[in-house]
C-alpha cells in the first residue's frame, strides 16, 4: 500500500510525510506553531522542522510571526500549498482505487465496515 501511495505522490513532487504535514497544517483553524504540528503528528519537533524546511523550499508553506508574540513562528499554507493539497486529493483517490482494485464491490463494503468498526468501536468497544 505504501509503494502504491508513494508512486501516486511522486508526480506531485511530495513525500508521504510531507503530504501528511501539509494536510495537518490545513486542518488547523489558524496557522499552527511547529510544536502544535509535532504534537498532532506525534513526532519530535526536529522532524517537523525538516519537513517544513522542504515544504518551504518548494513554496508550499511559509513561516510567519505570531501576531500576538513575535518570538513564536507559525506555519501557513501558500497558494502553492493549497494547489498541492488539491493534487494530493486526486493522487490519494487514485492510489485508493489501485489498492482496492482486486476487491469486488461486496468485498469493498465488508472492508469499509471493518475499518469503520476499528476507527469507531462504539460504546462496547475501545479501551
Amino acid at each position: 500500500m505504501h509503494r502504491i501511495q508513494k508512486r501516486h505522490l511522486e508526480p506531485v513532487g511530495i513525500t508521504p510525510a510531507q503530504s501528511r504535514l501539509l494536510r495537518t497544517v490545513a486542518h488547523f483553524g489558524e496557522p499552527p506553531r511547529m510544536a502544535d504540528l509535532a504534537a498532532r503528528l506525534e513526532v519530535v519537533p526536529r522532524a517537523v522542522t525538516s519537513l517544513v524546511d522542504g515544504l518551504e523550499d518548494a513554496g508550499r508553506v511559509r513561516r510567519v510571526p505570531d501576531p500576538a508574540n513575535r518570538r513564536v513562528i507559525r506555519i501557513e499554507l501558500t497558494d502553492e500549498g493549497r494547489a498541492t493539497l488539491r493534487e494530493l486529493r486526486s493522487a490519494r483517490r487514485a492510489a485508493a482505487e489501485d489498492i482496492l482494485a482486486p476487491l469486488t464491490v461486496d468485498q469493498r463494503e465488508v472492508l469499509g465496515g471493518l475499518l469503520s468498526a476499528l476507527v469507531d468501536p462504539g460504546p462496547e468497544g475501545g479501551c
